[in-house]
């Protein structure tokens, strides 16, 4: 069972998108990525308003205080298996934002992040990669195919009946030793 949900999931995830206090470029990128210009649909990325049919949960921005307990509810309602993957440069670690007094930092401060997409904004191609990839880690990896085991080549059999051919002839003081020896032999 568990191979067939894996399945349902790796060809068709449910992302939600998240903003947690972003200047909204990566927020455009996000809703770029799923005009038909990029065509997501091709992957069966389905954008879902509802946390509780989301596989996918992309979050954009840094996170704020007054956002963080949101992204954690969000996150908490999420069915299992849930994934993060935080996009932007603010989403992985606070970006400029960061150190900022109201800033708590990256998604990965308060969620576990599954990926990261950086930029700023990342291009709707590193979107659409970064999902894919995940979903490709997801996926079970597939049996290697056996190379098939080559058989010994078949001598024809006209091949087969003819006869050795001749071995190379050794030098001439080779060829003599052996002569010598034998006639010492016989002397004897």
């Amino acid at each position: 069972m568990s191979n067939t949900v894996t399945w349902a999931r790796v060809k068709s995830p449910w992302v939600l998108h998240f903003n947690s206090g972003a200047c909204n470029g990566c927020d455009i990128e996000v809703v770029a990525a799923l005009t038909p210009k990029y065509d997501v649909e091709r992957f069966g990325i389905k954008l879902e308003p509802s946390p509780r049919h989301a596989d996918v949960l992309l979050v954009t921005g840094c996170v704020t205080q007054q956002c963080a307990e949101r992204l954690k509810r969000i996150y908490d309602q999420m069915p299992q298996p849930k994934f993060v993957v935080a996009i932007g440069a603010c989403a992985c670690s606070g970006g400029v934002f960061a150190g900022n007094y109201n800033v708590v930092g990256g998604a990965d401060k308060v969620v576990p992040v599954t990926a990261y997409i950086p930029g700023c904004p990342p291009r709707p191609e590193a979107l659409i990669d970064g999902v894919v990839k995940l979903l490709n880690a997801l996926s079970p990896p597939k049996p290697k195919k056996k190379p098939k085991q080559e058989k010994p080549a078949e001598v024809p059999k006209e091949e087969a009946k003819t006869p050795e051919a001749p071995k190379p002839e050794t030098p001439a003081s080779q060829e003599a030793k052996p002569k010598v020896e034998e006639a010492k032999v016989d002397a004897k």
